[in-house]
C-alpha cells in the first residue's frame, strides 16, 4: 500500500515574473537610501578593526608582534643604551630604545594577533579607515603616523559593576588602604617625652 501524497498546488504561468517585478515597481518608487560618502561619514562599530595604532611609550622592543605576524608585515629597528645607576653603587643596566616600528599595510590582513600578544598594551585598534594611497609603496606607515592614529582609538568598554574586581585591582586597593591605616595611626599615637628636657631640681638637704 502507497501513502498518498497531497495534490500540489496549481501555479499560474508567469506568476513568479510578475511577483519579481511588483517588487523591482514599488522600489522604483521609494527614495534610494545611498549614503552620500565622503560627504555622510558611515556609522561604524566602535570596536571596528581599521588600522593599527601605536602606544610608543608603552614599546619594549621585545619584538613579539613581529615574530608572530602570519603576513611579516611588521618592520621594527632598535639599539641598546645603558642606563645609569639608579643609587650611587649601584649596577648599570642596558635598555632597548625604539628607532623605527613600521605596519606594512599592503599585506596586513587585520587579523589582530599583534594586538593579542603584544604584553605591554602597545598597539590597539582603531576604527579608522581613510587611508588610501595612489602608490602601494606609501601603505607602510611609520611610528609617527601609528601614533596619530591612538588619538582615534575608543575607549575600553566599562566593566561589569556585578562583575567581580580584577585581582590586580584589589591587591592595589588593599595595600593603599593598609598604607592609609598606618599613617593615620602613626599621627594618632601620642608623641613619646623628650629626653633632652630640663632636669628636674634637686632635692633639699641633699648632699653636694
Amino acid at each position: 500500500m502507497t501513502g498518498s501524497h497531497p495534490p500540489s498546488r496549481s501555479r499560474i504561468p508567469g506568476s513568479g515574473l510578475a511577483k519579481g517585478l511588483a517588487v523591482t515597481l514599488r522600489t522604483m518608487t521609494k527614495r534610494a537610501h545611498t549614503a552620500q560618502y565622503p560627504d555622510v561619514q558611515p556609522e561604524l562599530p566602535p570596536r571596528s578593526r581599521g588600522v593599527i595604532g601605536l602606544f610608543e611609550e608603552n614599546c619594549t622592543v621585545c619584538m613579539l608582534c613581529a615574530r608572530e605576524c602570519p603576513d611579516w608585515c611588521i618592520y621594527i629597528d632598535s639599539h641598546k643604551e645603558t642606563v645609569p645607576a639608579a643609587v650611587p653603587g649601584g649596577r648599570e643596566r642596558s635598555r632597548n630604545v625604539l628607532d623605527r616600528f613600521a605596519i606594512d599595510f599592503s599585506l596586513c590582513m587585520y587579523c589582530g594577533i599583534c594586538i593579542e600578544v603584544c604584553p605591554f598594551d602597545a598597539l590597539f585598534w582603531s576604527p579608522e579607515f581613510e587611508y588610501a594611497e595612489t602608490d602601494i609603496r606609501d601603505l607602510t606607515h611609520e611610528r609617527d603616523k601609528l601614533r596619530e592614529w591612538m588619538w582615534t582609538v575608543p575607549a575600553p568598554p566599562a566593566l561589569d559593576p556585578a562583575a567581580e574586581e580584577p585581582k590586580e585591582l584589589a591587591a592595589a586597593r588593599k595595600a593603599a588602604e593598609k598604607l592609609a591605616a598606618a599613617r593615620a595611626e602613626a599621627e594618632q599615637a601620642p608623641a613619646a617625652p623628650d629626653a633632652t628636657g630640663p632636669a628636674a631640681p634637686p632635692a633639699e638637704g641633699g648632699q653636694a
